[in-house]
């Protein structure tokens, strides 16, 4: 059995089909995920026992580039340097503004929590198995840990990734909190000393960050226009807040997308709108971004069902019962709806039904007529 459920359910394959992923929402309950989230919290690796810090930690070549499968990780890097550049000179670092009001601080990208590369020889039984670093670290307010997972598209993007659905995004970010609360104290010490900030006891909370073109294209793939997941992601969030205690947003993500970085595509000449470039230092905004809500108040309700019409019996037609002879009209005869009727100045027609006492409607033609029958 995995030390790390919700990295397992990360990784399952219904979690990552577009097709499927509402099903997998529908069989997730705030109790279940408490109980994961504290299985996560006390299997996630512990850096600071090993005298290793989390924040500023680079490694590997910075990017010269856009690279395949890299937009998420160039463009936390480049938030992370618009902070700490922002902090060098005003001291408070980078603050966006989210859709309820709440300021967001940036702190670091990339934040490790392994201790060491994942031995393949323990397989599950490894700590650090599957256990991948927190693309944005941040602080929500003035004293919650926030954790931030990002999904970039660019405006004019036809399909995301493969395997990118809301709920896998959402249930990465929940195992990243769950690290995070693991990693509390050494971690709050580290960002006190960064921005100043002194982290509170609550749940850090959960930031699904991605591109408007994305949450666009996730509501056109699904039958139900969005309002099926939606629903789900939503009831998911309201039961963990109860459960964990975390909070979740889901928003839309925008960057000033200018033409700027070179496109994936080798065969072009073109630029693509990202919203970033690069430099020595690796990936930087080339300019402003934003935060707004990534879906419509609402957005999650189904409509419901139009009722089918009411039917006037009146306006319903009978057919004529052909095993029934034509019978000649008269006032003092009885008939029944299907009856075949012949009026010598009407023509034939069909009997509907009975319509008050003494009264029958007969169908000639397209016409309706009222007759009389069963006269003493």
């Amino acid at each position: 059995m995995s030390q790390h459920p919700i990295i397992a359910l990360v990784n399952d394959r219904d979690v990552k089909q577009a097709k499927g992923f509402r099903i997998a929402a529908e069989k997730l309950t705030g109790a279940s995920l408490e109980a994961d989230y504290q299985t996560e919290v006390s299997n996630a690796p512990n850096r600071a026992a090993e005298d290793l810090t989390y924040l500023n930690v680079r490694v590997g070549r910075k990017a010269k580039q856009r690279q395949n499968n890299r937009d998420e990780k160039h463009l936390s890097e480049a938030i992370a340097r618009a902070a700490a550049a922002e902090r060098a000179v005003a001291g408070s670092g980078l603050t966006l503004e989210m859709p309820t009001g709440e300021t967001l601080t940036i702190v670091d990208h990339c934040v490790p929590i392994k201790t060491t590369a994942a031995d393949k020889e323990k397989g599950d039984a490894d700590p650090n198995a599957g256990v991948e670093d927190i693309p944005l670290l941040a602080v929500i307010g003035e004293d919650r840990a926030a954790v931030c997972v990002l999904k970039f598209l660019a405006p004019d993007a036809t399909r995301s990734g493969a395997g990118d659905t809301p709920l896998r995004l959402f249930l990465q970010g929940l195992a990243h909190a769950a690290a995070v609360d693991a990693n509390r104290g050494p971690l709050s010490a580290e960002i006190a000393e960064a921005t100043g900030k002194t982290i509170g006891q609550e749940a850090p909370a959960i930031i699904i960050a991605a591109s408007p073109r994305y949450w666009e294209l996730c509501r056109k793939r699904e039958a139900q226009k969005g309002a099926g997941w939606i629903r789900e992601l939503e009831r998911i969030a309201r039961e963990i807040g109860e459960s964990i205690g975390t909070e979740v947003f889901y928003v839309g993500l925008s960057t000033d997308a200018t033409p700027t970085a070179p496109a994936l595509d080798d065969s072009s000449d073109s630029e693509a709108k990202v919203g970033w470039e690069y430099d020595d230092e690796g990936a930087k905004l080339s300019g402003d971004i934003s935060i707004d809500k990534a879906w419509e108040t609402g957005a999650g309700k189904l409509k419901p069902k139009p009722k089918p019409k009411k039917v006037d019996p009146a306006d319903a037609i009978i057919e004529a019962d052909l095993s029934r002879p034509v019978r000649i009209y008269g006032i003092r005869e009885s008939y029944e709806p299907g009856d075949r009727i012949s009026h010598k100045n009407l023509g034939e027609g069909v009997v509907q039904g009975v319509v008050g006492r003494g009264k029958i409607a007969v169908l000639f033609g397209e016409d309706k007529k009222l007759l009389i029958h069963e006269r003493p």
